[in-house]
C-alpha cells in the first residue's frame, strides 16, 4: 500500500459517498430487501433513488415509475422515508467524526473530512484511517460506501468515484497524473457540460490536459472557480471546509406536490397556504423576515405560472404574506387547469429585528401577530408542528398529499413508538423484521 506520509499527502482529505444511499437505507432498515431491486419515490410517481442492479437495467432518476416498472417489473417500489435517511446521514457524520473533528456535511449522503495531522494522535497512516472509517461505516450502518483519499477535495472526490460502488481509492500526489490522464475533463467535480464543450475547443479532453495548462492560460480563459479547481487538480488545497451548521438563509423555499392533480382553486390555494406557513415557521426560527416573495403553481404538464410580490413591510407571519398572495392568485390560477405543485419563496431575507415602522402602522400590526405566533411556535415545540394552523390551510392539513398507491405510508410512519404521532418523532429509524 502507498505510504501515507506528508509528501504523499501534504493534506489528507477524505471524501465519503454513500452508495445508492436512499435505497441502501431502506435495505439496512429492512434486511428482507437485501439482494432485491429497490426503487424509492412512490409518493411522487417518479424514481427518486434505486439500487445498482436497477440502474444497470437502464432505470434513471426522474423516470416515471410506470416506465421504470416496464424495464424492471420485479422492482420493489417504496415511498421515500426522508426522516430515516436523515437519521442514517447523521450517524454517518458521527462515525467519521471519531477520526477528526473537521467534517463537512456536504449533502445527505456524502461528506468531506480533513485527516491532516491525525497520524500521530491515532497512530495510523492516512490510508489506514480511510480503510478504518469505511469499515466502521459499513459495519454499523449496514450499507456500502465509496471512499476517496487525496491531498485536495477535488482529487478526493475523484477517488470516491473511481471504484463505485464499495470502493476505496487513495491518490497520493505522486500518482495523481495517472488518474487524471484516465479521467475525462467533464467528469471532474465542478466542470459541467458547457465548460466541457468550451475546453474541447482548445483540445482539452482529459483532466490531465486541463491540469497541465499554464496558470496564465487558465486566468486568461476561465473564471476564478476554475482557477481554484485547476490548483486542486495540481495538489494545492484551495477549497475551504465548511464545518459550521447553517446559521442563516438568504432565501427560504417551500414546495408541495400532491396527487392526483387538482383543478379545485380552494384546494390549490390551501396547499399554497400551507407552504407559506411552513416557510414562515422556518423564518421565525432563524429570526428572519422578508419584504419580497415569489409564489408559483405548477401544472400537470410541468409548466410554471408564478408571480413576484413586494410587501408593504418586512414580515415573517403568514397572514401578511397570504394577504398579498391572495391579491395576485386570481392572475396566476387558470380555471380548469390541473395543478400538481405549489411553491413559495421568501427572498432577500434579513434580520427580523431590523424592520422599520411604516407610516400607516402595518408593521405594528405585524408585531402584534408576531407575539401571537411566538405562542403558536411554543405549542408546536411541545405538541408537534402544525398543532395550530390557519383556516386557509385546512384542506391541505386534513387531506393526504397523495391519494391511492402514492399515498402509502412509509414503515416509519406506520410503526410509531409510544408518545409519537405524525408531527412528533423520536430520532430513531424503525427497523424491519428479519425473516
Amino acid at each position: 500500500m502507498t505510504w501515507g506520509g506528508p509528501r504523499s499527502y501534504p493534506r489528507a482529505i477524505l471524501h465519503v459517498d454513500g452508495d445508492s444511499f436512499f435505497a441502501s437505507c431502506e435495505i439496512a432498515r429492512d434486511p428482507r430487501l437485501k439482494g432485491k431491486p429497490v426503487i424509492t419515490g412512490k409518493e411522487r410517481g417518479i424514481v427518486s433513488a434505486m439500487t445498482y442492479d436497477v440502474k444497470a437495467r437502464g432505470v434513471s432518476r426522474g423516470m416515471i415509475l410506470s416506465e421504470a416498472k416496464k424495464i424492471c417489473p420485479e422492482a420493489i417500489v417504496l415511498p421515500s422515508d426522508y426522516e430515516t435517511y436523515s437519521l442514517f446521514s447523521e450517524r454517518m457524520y458521527s462515525i467519521v467524526r471519531r477520526y477528526t473533528p473537521t467534517v463537512e456535511e456536504y449533502s445527505i449522503d456524502e461528506c468531506f473530512a480533513d485527516l491532516t495531522g491525525m497520524r500521530q494522535a491515532l497512530r495510523m497512516r492516512y490510508p489506514d484511517m480511510a480503510h478504518a472509517i469505511k469499515a466502521e461505516l459499513e459495519l454499523e450502518l449496514g450499507m456500502t460506501f465509496s471512499v476517496g483519499l487525496s491531498a485536495t477535495k477535488v482529487l478526493a472526490k475523484l477517488g470516491s468515484k473511481w471504484k463505485k460502488p464499495d470502493g476505496l481509492t487513495c491518490i497520493p500526489l505522486k500518482d495523481s497524473k495517472r488518474y487524471l490522464a484516465a479521467t475525462a475533463a467533464g467528469k471532474i467535480w465542478g466542470i459541467g457540460p458547457n465548460t466541457t464543450a468550451y475546453l474541447e475547443k482548445f483540445g482539452i479532453k482529459t483532466a490531465l490536459q486541463f491540469a497541465e495548462r499554464s496558470e496564465e492560460w487558465i486566468l486568461a480563459n476561465l473564471s476564478k472557480p476554475y482557477f481554484q479547481l485547476w490548483k486542486e487538480l495540481n495538489g494545492e488545497s484551495t477549497l475551504e471546509f465548511t464545518t459550521e451548521h447553517k446559521s442563516s438563509y438568504q432565501s427560504i423555499e417551500k414546495t408541495r406536490t400532491f396527487t392526483p392533480p387538482s383543478r379545485d382553486s380552494k384546494f390549490i390555494f390551501s396547499q399554497l397556504s400551507k407552504n407559506v406557513e411552513n416557510a414562515c415557521i422556518k423564518a421565525r426560527r432563524w429570526n428572519l423576515a422578508t419584504k419580497e416573495i415569489f409564489f408559483f403553481l405548477k401544472t400537470q404538464d410541468f409548466r410554471y405560472h408564478g408571480c413576484e410580490v413586494k410587501l408593504s413591510n418586512s414580515t415573517n407571519v403568514p397572514q401578511d404574506i397570504l394577504r398579498a398572495v391572495a391579491e395576485q392568485y386570481p392572475k396566476v390560477y387558470r380555471s380548469g387547469t390541473p395543478y400538481r405543485t405549489t411553491g413559495i419563496t421568501l427572498m432577500k431575507l434579513h434580520d427580523a429585528g431590523s424592520a422599520q415602522l411604516d407610516l400607516f402602522g402595518a408593521a405594528m400590526k405585524t408585531e402584534g401577530l408576531q407575539r401571537v405566533f411566538e405562542s403558536v411556535d411554543e405549542l408546536s415545540e411541545r405538541f408537534g408542528k402544525h398543532v395550530v394552523f390557519l383556516g386557509s390551510s385546512f384542506h391541505a392539513m386534513t387531506h393526504l398529499s397523495h391519494a391511492g398507491e402514492r399515498g402509502e405510508l412509509t414503515s416509519r410512519e406506520e410503526q410509531m413508538f409510544k408518545g409519537e404521532h405524525g408531527r412528533r418523532r423520536l430520532g430513531l429509524p424503525m427497523l424491519g423484521e428479519v425473516s
